[in-house]
């Protein structure tokens, strides 16, 4: 049942006044996609047995497939069946229109992300298409997040070594994110240390030195995309000094895949593949998420929906 604009405004009211007691407590949201009905199930019973607040997130491919309206129903239905504090993150929407609808959709997480489908796109772009979700989503109250360049990588498995001699051309700056804090009115600013999206052969290494200058030069909450193949102790550093939005998609992909593909050569005449996923994937995306609630110091720091 879609909910109302008043119900939709107090949603965001809560979950600005919770991204704020996170910077001041120190602790992080985890922001873990939404593939399927057993991913969102594992991301709440995650929360629920951490007693922690998560946000459940989906890009565009996952909008297309599910849709927005079916995608905040999931999302409340198991949000009041099991007491779990959960809030929406329309991640990477690629154009202003479909901003938009996320915020009409009641998400109380908006990310526009234009270089996403644009990677020529100029900063002067971006930041046009950035003001105008801005200036929208004063209707709902809605948090808007963005960042003034391309993030490279993909939500995949990747073969290849990480470049960061080309990574780091993309790097913020603490002069570039005040500047672009300033131009758009942003809540989260989405910054580049060492992140990237995707599962590398090697671990991740984030630059916590620049994180902290960044952290410094504006009062913006900030956000780091691509977490999976981080180790933990990067993420508990990273919210000490200040981040308050860690999004994780990989690794819990890759928990589901290999353990169904392990499942399925185990029990070749199961031809209920929704009951395998049930007992035995399920439970190891949960393991996932369960980690990184704790690397984000995020557990047991849930309040009643």
């Amino acid at each position: 049942m879609p909910l109302t604009l008043n119900e939709i405004r107090r949603n965001c009211e809560q979950a600005r006044l919770r991204m704020q007691q996170a910077r001041d407590e120190g602790w992080a949201f985890g922001a873990f996609n939404l593939d399927d009905q057993a991913t969102l199930k594992a991301v709440v019973q995650a929360a629920v047995a951490k007693n922690a607040p998560v946000l459940v997130e989906v890009s565009q491919g996952e909008v297309d497939d599910i849709g927005l309206d079916n995608v905040r129903d999931m999302v409340d239905n198991m949000k009041y069946t099991y007491g779990a504090e959960i809030y929406v993150n329309l991640d990477h929407s690629p154009n202003v229109e479909a901003a938009k609808d996320g915020i009409e959709a009641g998400f109380e997480f908006i990310h526009i992300d234009v270089s996403q489908s644009n990677h020529d796109a100029t900063e002067e772009e971006i930041v046009a298409a950035t003001l105008d979700v801005v200036e929208y989503a004063r209707l709902t109250g809605a948090l808007v997040e963005s960042e003034p360049h391309y993030f490279g990588g993909s939500s995949n498995v990747h073969e290849e070594e990480i470049d960061y001699d080309t990574i780091k051309k993309t790097f913020s700056t603490p002069e570039g994110m005040k500047a672009f804090v300033d131009a758009t009115g942003i809540d989260t600013y989405a910054a580049a240390i060492g992140n990237l999206h995707g599962k590398y052969p090697v671990p991740k290494i984030l630059d916590l030195e620049l994180l902290q200058k960044l952290r410094d030069a504006s009062d913006a909450y900030i956000s780091l995309h691509g977490g999976s193949g981080t180790p933990g102790h990067y993420f508990q550093d990273a919210v000490r000094i200040g981040v308050t939005k860690i999004n994780i998609n990989s690794d819990m992909r890759y928990a589901y895949r290999t353990t169904l593909d392990k499942v399925l050569a185990e029990n070749p005449k199961e031809y209920s593949v929704a009951k395998l996923i049930n007992k035995h994937v399920l439970p190891e995306v949960q393991k996932v998420v369960e980690s990184k609630l704790e690397d984000f110091n995020s557990a047991g720091k849930a309040v009643a929906v």
